[in-house]
């Protein structure tokens, strides 16, 4: 039996949707995501997933090479391998952080999957190869798209202005005028895509996109499309594979939109259902303490001793915050990212802009580079080893979302004291003349100073 997928709505309503179908929700007007019919894709045994998976890891046979398209049957089993447009992604580094695990967490067993090193420098490439690929099988079935549209805070507009480049599709970008860094601005102006820089906040430029894309030519590429979840949810296949097909006890990750939460915790319940693993990890959603919605409502859920509702949440305006790309007071995914981390025995924890960055610093002290919302994960990590709920003895991952190096700004502003706080961690370089009598002795004295 050929493996199949189509559109339904997270409410749960029977209609099926193609997945050809120029569409974002559901007839009830909930958000969709794309179901996989099991029963076929169980024809092939757990062990005889594994294999091939395994076989596929990393070769040049197109596109299986990719971390993405080496799932095809998992992720778009309908569009065509000449319709794919990969950049090689996934397939990222799965970092043992045994130094700062030890030293600064008193745990033994931590990870960092390294999504940041992908194409573009985010995590963002899994979901975009996907919904670029489909978009690409509907133009070859004669769909009219004239150009793909999203809103971003930096990462998002990159990887689509990238991947469409590759497939030689417009793509539309709308950021938030002033709240990315120049790295995240210059990668769809490089790409050569239309770059709208809007005098509002990421939640205002969702407004305008989504009004953009009811014109049907026009693509929706933001994460409500639940395409995206597709590449996403590899992330947790990807860990359970470099794990010689272990799963782990804990999975944190940076929130925002919300979009990475539920994929994660949808490819780990693919997995179980298909046999490959036999029990779901604990997922963390992190959340900067300036856009913590979903924290704020964890909170209120809690306190009354019940699993956290939709109905437990509000809406905020997002505050100024280093972690840029989850500054979002209103996410997009919500009810998935809800539904995820009640099957996951989920909870949610934010961090403070010093916690952040602090934690930022320390990891990077231990041969990391981390971007902002990386530090978010790991400050929050740091907060739950304290409390005793992470212990020792348990598989950590935590999920980098992004390469520090498109947040420069970031890390030179820490490391000049520049920020809001001392930094405790900051690194100066130290001037000296070009005499070498009088730089050997500048470099006896730093030494002796760092280890004395």
């Amino acid at each position: 039996m050929r493996p199949s997928a189509w559109f339904q709505s997270v409410t749960g309503e029977p209609i099926r949707y193609p997945l050809n179908e120029v569409r974002y929700r559901s007839d009830d007007g909930a958000l969709l995501e794309v179901v996989h019919d099991t029963d076929a894709l169980r024809a092939r045994t757990p062990a005889a997933w594994m294999r091939l998976l395994d076989e596929r890891y990393g070769r040049t046979r197109w596109p299986y090479g990719s971390g993405v398209w080496s799932r095809h049957e998992w992720v778009q089993p309908h569009v065509a391998v000449e319709n794919v447009v990969s950049l090689y992604e996934g397939n990222s580094n799965l970092f043992w952080a045994e130094r700062y695990g030890k030293e600064q967490l008193g745990l033994a067993d931590v990870w960092v999957k390294q999504c940041g090193t992908s194409h573009t420098g985010s995590f963002k490439d899994l979901g975009m190869t996907v919904l670029v690929s489909s978009v690409k099988q509907m133009i070859a079935e004669g769909k009219p798209i004239r150009a793909m549209a999203c809103a971003s805070t930096g990462d998002t507009s990159a990887a689509l202005a990238a991947y469409g480049a590759a497939a030689n599709i417009p793509v539309i970008v709308l950021l938030p005028k002033g709240k990315i860094t120049s790295a995240q601005l210059i990668q769809p102006v490089a790409n050569g895509a239309l770059v709208m820089a809007l005098d509002t906040d990421f939640d205002g430029c969702m407004r305008v996109v989504q009004r953009l894309t009811e014109d049907p030519t026009l693509y929706l590429a933001n994460s409500m499309n639940s395409l995206r979840v597709e590449g996403q949810k590899t992330i947790s296949s990807e860990i359970v594979q470099q794990f010689d097909w272990e799963v782990p006890d804990w999975v944190l990750v940076p929130g925002g939109n919300l979009g990475n939460v539920s994929a994660i915790a949808k490819g780990f319940v693919e997995m179980q259902e298909l046999g490959l693993i036999a029990r779901l990890p604990r997922l963390v959603c992190c959340q900067a303490e300036q856009a913590n919605p979903l924290y704020q409502a964890f909170v209120r859920a809690e306190a009354e001793g019940r699993d956290l509702e939709e109905r437990d949440f509000t809406p905020i305006s997002a505050g100024e915050t280093l972690a840029s790309a989850i500054r979002i007071g209103n996410p997009v995914s919500l009810p998935k990212a809800v539904r995820a981390l009640v099957r996951c025995r989920g909870i949610v924890e934010q961090a403070s802009e010093q916690e952040l960055a602090e934690a930022a610093a320390r990891a990077d002290r231990t041969g990391m580079f981390n971007c902002p919302h990386t530090g978010v994960a790991l400050a929050c990590l740091e907060k739950l080893a304290g409390r005793g709920v992470v212990k020792d003895g348990e598989r950590v991952v935590v999920v980098s979302t992004a390469h520090g190096l498109k947040f420069t700004e970031f890390k030179a502003a820490y490391h000049r004291d520049e920020l809001p706080f001392r930094s405790a961690a900051a690194n100066r370089p130290l001037e000296v003349g070009s005499d070498p009598d009088e730089v050997v002795a500048a470099i006896h004295r730093a030494l002796d100073a760092t280890h004395g």
